[in-house]
């Protein structure tokens, strides 16, 4: 998906770093991913899918192992969407994605926190 065919201004910016950002759409109910010269929008399970699949995957293994490229084909089952991205940008991707998940919980704890106040 193109970023031209999306509002920029109806996207909130949930995380960010060097590589990319991750922005949550309220009024479309879903979340896109900009990285890697790629605008994907994913559901919330979805999100989590890919979170899982990248840190599945050993850098260090990856690294060492001589009998094989240094790129990874990140991608799940049920996603229209495929990265093959070397080993700076797995590391760049999992900081991505842990921010981004670090923000939802901390956005949860302080609405738990608020909540608690109120009544």
């Amino acid at each position: 998906m193109e970023k031209a065919c999306i509002d920029i201004n109806q996207l909130i910016n949930v995380f960010s770093n060097y590589e990319g950002a991750v922005y949550q759409s309220d009024k479309l109910n879903c979340f896109y991913v900009d990285f890697g010269g790629k605008f994907a929008r994913y559901n919330c399970l979805s999100l989590q899918k890919l979170k899982k699949v990248v840190e599945e995957i050993n850098i260090e293994a990856l690294l060492l192992d001589t009998h094989r490229a240094d790129f990874e084909l990140v991608t799940f089952n049920g996603c229209e969407h495929i990265y093959l991205l070397n080993a700076l940008e797995i590391i760049a991707l999992k900081d991505l994605l842990h921010g981004t998940f670090t923000m939802f919980n901390l956005n949860h704890m302080v609405n738990d926190c608020l909540y608690r106040l109120v009544y």
